[in-house]
């Protein structure tokens, strides 16, 4: 679960940059925050009942839920959340394949997402490292890497 400050620029940035779906909202109005989780599932077989949309979302594969505390998008003085990649470090990243991580990264570029790493930096090539709004971190790697190492893991 990632803690964001603003659900239209997170929303905006998981489906235009990362191609995710919004699979479904669940609003808590006495305690003052909304769940988004968001999957690469195709979303127009997804059921229109509430109840059955809430129970489709969490048999997919993998999602991503986001949450969001009410108030913090307009609060001048919210800095935002720990995410655990400065001190004290703790959580790191998730990851994310793609096809080609060069192209994606070209993409990525174009949209203006913020870069920790680029493919070709550093001593590991072919990986990429983006940060989403809340300065979360995402790893971009591509299948091919995957499957090409996998041989050579034990």
């Amino acid at each position: 679960m990632f803690r964001i400050k603003d659900p239209k620029v997170s929303l905006e940035f998981y489906s235009k940059v990362l191609g995710m779906s919004l699979l479904k909202r669940l609003d808590f109005p006495e305690m003052k925050f909304s769940l988004y989780f968001m999957g690469y599932e195709d979303t127009t077989s997804a059921p229109s009942d509430p109840v059955e949309r809430t129970a489709w979302t969490f048999s997919q594969k993998a999602t991503l839920e986001l949450t969001h505390n009410w108030g913090t998008e307009s609060d001048p003085n919210f800095t935002g959340y720990h995410n655990g990649n400065s001190e004290p470090r703790g959580f790191g990243h998730i990851g994310v394949t793609v096809d080609d991580v060069y192209k994606a990264c070209e993409r990525f570029e174009s949209l203006g997402v913020e870069f920790v790493k680029k493919p070709l930096d550093g001593k590991m090539k072919g990986i990429a490292f983006i940060k989403d709004p809340d300065g979360y971190w995402i790893e971009i790697f591509d299948t091919k890497l995957i499957k090409d190492s996998a041989g050579s893991a034990s």
